[in-house]
Formats: C-alpha cells, structure tokens, sequence
C-alpha cells in the first residue's frame, strides 16, 4: 500500500459528478455538475484514509436552461443561500479484494446527513402532483462519481 498513499487531487479534465433523477415517474432526467473539486489522502492504514469533495450548486447542468434555473432556485438547490454541497468522509471499509465504501457526512442546501453514496433528499422538498396520480420528482437520486486523480504528494 505504501506505494499508494498520499494526497491526491480529483483531476478535473478527467472527472464527472453527474445524476439521474426520476422524472414524471415515467422519464429520467440526468444531468452533471461542472465546478467541483476532492482531496484524497490514502494512509498505510486505508481506514485511516480521507477524502473531501465540494461541488459548486450553481454548476448544475441539465441540458435545459429553463429547468436549470429551477433547479438553482428555492426548490431545489437555493444556491445563492447554498452555493456549495460537501462530502468530508468518516471512514473507509475495505475489504480483501480491494472492493470497499467511503462513509461521511453529506451536506446539501444546509442539511448534513452520514451516507455511505446512497443518498436521499437533503432539506430538498419540492413535489408537485401529477393529474394522473404520482409526484413529479422521484425522492431518489442517483449520484455517479467517474474520476482520476493525481497524485499531489507522498
């Protein structure tokens, strides 16, 4: 492991923070965020590792303006009260075969939750019925994290 440890810096040339939401419960709706940044530093001892990450709320791309500046707004991610979400870890578990969960608290629109990335709603509380029955926006969300990091040092 000694080879691996240090303090790593997500590479932002190479790396995504995106999601899918379920949307009119019939469509899903996916989009990214664009301005984010993480710190990882692997010790000897991977429990003792940690990572960070903040994303920038404003950064929220869908694809569509319109909804994006929904989402931006009070119902969603507020972001001019909100401008950022964190993830500060506080642990890791790893098992023999190197596969393992990364646990910390996340927090979202003012609210901190421990999650270990399954996330649920963070003092987001929008729904809007639909005439045939349901809500609008689904109360999961799916959070994928593609990423490279460089190493920044020993």
């Amino acid at each position: 492991m000694s080879q691996l440890t240090g303090t790593y810096k997500l590479d932002p040339a190479h790396s995504s923070i995106g999601f899918t939401v379920r949307h009119a419960m019939v469509t899903k709706v996916r989009g990214e965020f664009t301005d984010h940044d993480a710190t990882i530093t692997l010790t000897d001892d991977l429990a003792a590792s940690t990572a960070q990450g903040t994303v920038r709320t404003a950064s929220v791309d869908t694809r569509n303006e319109d909804r994006d500046a929904h989402v931006r707004g009070e119902d969603f991610f507020d972001v001019e009260k909100h401008p950022e979400m964190t993830f500060t870890s506080t642990a890791f578990n790893v098992d023999n075969a190197g596969n393992g969960t990364a646990t910390g608290d996340l927090t979202i629109k003012g609210t901190t939750k421990p999650v270990t990335f399954e996330v649920e709603t963070f003092g987001i509380d929008f729904q809007a019925p639909l005439n045939s029955g349901g809500m609008l926006v689904s109360e999961k969300v799916a959070i994928e994290i593609e990423g490279s990091a460089i190493k920044q040092s020993a």
